[in-house]
């Protein structure tokens, strides 16, 4: 993608449907009079009462518990400078966001339009109140120490600058991590710390926390080594002074021990690399590039430990692991403050995190075949699933113990539970999946190419590094639409109808005939119907000319499902497929089989059905949790329509005990663990969080799906076809961008996983 299309692509994102990226969305009832009678006038004159009598009471009746501010006056924008409050105010909604889906923390952001200490200072302090916690953000050095200093003073709620500790607390983590695996004491080492700005001086203070000694430290600004002898150094630079007779990085790095960089692309050379110490550890945190390229680093020195702030290369900096997780704590037990041991607690959660065993679903979105502790993995990974009932719990003690927490948590275990509730712990999948597709992009055809959002979609996953497309369709038509879109690249573009393929078309015609030619194909029908792009995409999958294929947006889905099946046919084994669609809600992934193909299935459809969606959703790195789903509960009914769920379920139970599945149960019990338990406490689900709905029928499946997608605005995935003997993944007719894109995700995800066990067998 051009950097036109990509600026013309991220205005629109900021501006449509809706402009901004976050809202506020009512957590109450307000359907009825009464329901606003009690919101507002006169029902909320009783919680302002009991505020008034006791302050505290502002965490039982208000939302300030779970509300932090994101504030910054805009005058040290990451990648931008001093561009000022209104402009900075996207970056600041972003943090908000960051916030909400790794968290779940409400945010206000606030941007302050003033430069001067006292004003900004004066300001936060005035709407402190309505806040649980404060977050600064890109606030410009050496002001930024002096706000946060004081507004910890005078302020009873959590204040911290992310940009000073967020980093900070991250990089401390690994470089424990770092220096365990190289096996050298942090008293010991010598550092070099390349930037004095906010996180440089931050992160340095945090080393020195965990044991690191000042006179092994050089610290570099924009003039060279910070040395005693230089005049004006302004309080945090004195700090970390040096007495050594040095003047620049060359020099400093000469037998270092450990390299942080956060300054300015490219200004570590492979000399420099060469003369520091054995088994160095260097972490190169420039964005988007670091102090020296990854690749470069690691070819110069095969004993280096290294970290960016990347995400395309191991070890990666990520803020995102610590501050939403850190203000999660600090709410959680009312702290009146971030402390250093409070700090010093995330930094050793994320240690010790990093050592543990690694969840499958995040072996799977990074494409690995077991992510474990060692010089590419110090530090956890952004979408670890572990992170929310790991770090918080370990923030919150700290609070405890240090004196500073207002509301102390008693029960542990409920806590880390309701930490998991709070997104429903695998809510991130479409991100997973997203990334485990980068790691290995596949060919996947796209069948209707000439029609723009398809066009669209294959830009978007090309530009992602998801896929590589193969477009068919009329091939001026699709330049046309390319040119509009400004998705200038070199593709293959094929026409089944064009002369230009008549050789290709001739050998496919000639397989697909000897497949059927005793089913009453001639070699003419053969010839004629490869000219049909659905069968000529299916035959480029069949013989090895591509990965996977998207149809479907233009066509019926019967339509396009006969010619799959016809020359793609079922995986060995398999007598009936099926589809499985994704919804993405607030309590996780709902996986929903069979919502296109088997209107009417038996009670061994049915459990086939089940086994088959049970493997998709292990492909995807989760522990499938499955509910048969019916209109009775466990034999309130002998219609022939329960019976036929009760028998799947009796044969899933004899044939596959491990499997967690339980049926038939009315959907409010499948998805109300509490009712569940209460009433069935006998059933395998009890106490398990239903991820997986078998339906009785195609009316109830489809509709159940649809009308999720349409009321609860909740994302689809699907309907992911499954018991395919190739990746072949149908779209609804008419499907959006974004499900063109996830559809493609999820075919890049399943010919990966088909290669991998062709590989194993």
């Amino acid at each position: 993608m051009s950097k036109q299309s990509k600026r013309i692509e991220a205005l629109i994102y900021h501006a449509k449907p809706t402009p901004g990226k976050i809202k506020v969305v009512p957590t109450k009832r307000y359907a009825s009079q009464r329901d606003l009678s009690l919101a507002y006038s006169p029902g909320v004159a009783e919680p302002c009462l009991e505020i008034d009598k006791d302050t505290s009471n502002v965490y039982k009746y208000t939302a300030k518990g779970n509300l932090v501010a994101v504030i910054s006056n805009g005058t040290a924008v990451l990648g931008l400078g001093n561009i000022g409050p209104e402009a900075s105010k996207p970056v600041m909604e972003g943090k908000g966001l960051l916030f909400k889906i790794f968290a779940d923390i409400d945010v206000f952001d606030i941007e302050v339009n003033t430069e001067n200490v006292d004003e900004f200072i004066e300001t936060v302090k005035n709407i402190a109140p309505t806040f649980g916690g404060i977050n600064l953000e890109d606030i410009k050095a050496p002001e930024a120490f002096e706000i946060e200093r004081r507004l910890k003073e005078e302020l009873d709620i959590p204040v911290m600058h992310d940009d000073q500790h967020g980093t900070a607390i991250i990089s401390a983590a690994a470089l424990l991590n770092a220096l365990e695996l190289a096996e050298k004491r942090i008293e010991d080492i010598k550092i070099v710390v390349s930037g004095a700005g906010a996180a440089a001086i931050s992160c340095t203070r945090l080393y020195k926390s965990c044991g690191a000694k000042e006179e092994n430290i050089v610290m570099l600004d924009s003039k060279g080594v910070i040395r005693k002898d230089r005049e004006h150094l302004t309080s945090q630079k004195a700090e970390f002074a040096t007495a050594r007779k040095i003047d620049t990085l060359e020099e400093a790095m000469v037998d270092a021990d450990v390299f942080i960089g956060l300054s300015m692309a490219d200004i570590v050379t492979q000399e420099m690399l060469k003369s520091m110490a054995k088994n160095p550890i260097v972490f190169a945190m420039a964005n988007p590039d670091p102090e020296i390229n990854y690749d470069l680093a690691v070819s110069t020195r095969d004993d280096i430990i290294m970290a960016t702030g990347r995400s395309d290369h191991p070890n990666q900096v990520n803020n995102v692991l610590g501050f939403p997780f850190i203000f999660r704590g600090a709410l959680d037990v009312r702290a009146t403050k971030i402390n250093e041991e409070m700090k010093m607690a995330a930094v050793i959660a994320l240690s010790k995190l990093a050592k543990e065993p690694v969840p499958e679903q995040v072996n799977i979105a990074y494409a690995e075949t077991r992510l474990t502790f060692g010089r590419d993995y110090i530090i956890p990974k952004p979408f670890d699933p572990r992170l929310i009932a790991e770090v918080p719990p370990a923030v919150a003690k700290a609070a405890m113990e240090s004196g500073v927490a207002q509301e102390p948590i008693e029960d542990w275990d409920r806590y880390k539970d309701q930490l998991r509730e709070r997104l429903g712990s695998d809510n991130k999948l479409i991100r997973l999946l997203t990334n485990k597709a980068r790691r290995q992009p596949k060919r996947v055809v796209f069948a209707e190419a000439d029609q723009l959002d398809v066009l669209k979609a294959a830009q978007i996953v090309y530009d992602e590094g998801i896929a590589i497309p193969i477009l068919l369709g009329r091939k001026d038509t699709i330049q046309d639409l390319m040119r509009e879109i400004n998705f200038d690249v070199e593709l293959e573009i094929i026409d089944p109808k064009s002369d230009e393929e008549l050789e290709r078309k001739n050998n496919y015609a000639q397989a697909y005939w000897k497949q059927k030619k005793r089913k009453g194909v001639t070699k003419y029908a053969a010839q004629k119907i490869m000219r049909e792009r659905n069968y000529f995409a299916a035959m480029m999958v069949n013989e090895g000319d591509a990965d996977a294929l998207i149809s479907g947006y233009t066509t019926s889905y019967p339509k396009v499902v006969k010619p799959m099946l016809e020359l793609i046919g079922k995986a060995k084994g398999v007598t009936r497929v099926a589809t499985t669609n994704i919804m993405m809600t607030r309590r996780g992934p709902l996986f929903l089989s069979d919502t296109a193909i088997n209107i009417n299935p038996s009670a061994d459809d049915l459990a086939k059905i089940a086994i088959m969606t049970s493997k998709v959703v292990k492909m995807l790195g989760i522990e499938p949790a499955i509910a048969m789903t019916s209109y009775s509960n466990f034999g309130s009914s002998d219609n022939p329509s329960s019976k036929k769920v009760r028998e799947a379920v009796k044969y899933l139970h004899e044939t596959y005990p491990e499997m967690i599945v339980d049926g038939e149960l009315q959907i409010d019990f499948a998805l109300n663990s509490k009712m569940l338990q209460d009433i069935f406490p006998f059933s395998k689900l009890a106490g398990r969080k239903v991820n997986t709905l078998i339906f009785p029928n195609l009316d109830a499946a489809n509709i159940t799906y649809k009308l999720l997608k349409e009321l609860n605005k909740a994302e689809s995935i699907g309907p992911i076809m499954i018991g395919m003997n190739k990746p072949v993944h149908i779209l609804q007719l008419g499907a959006s961008v974004d499900e063109i894109v996830n559809m493609v995700t999820v075919a890049v995800v399943d010919a990966q996983e088909r290669e991998k066990r062709l590989q194993k067998s």
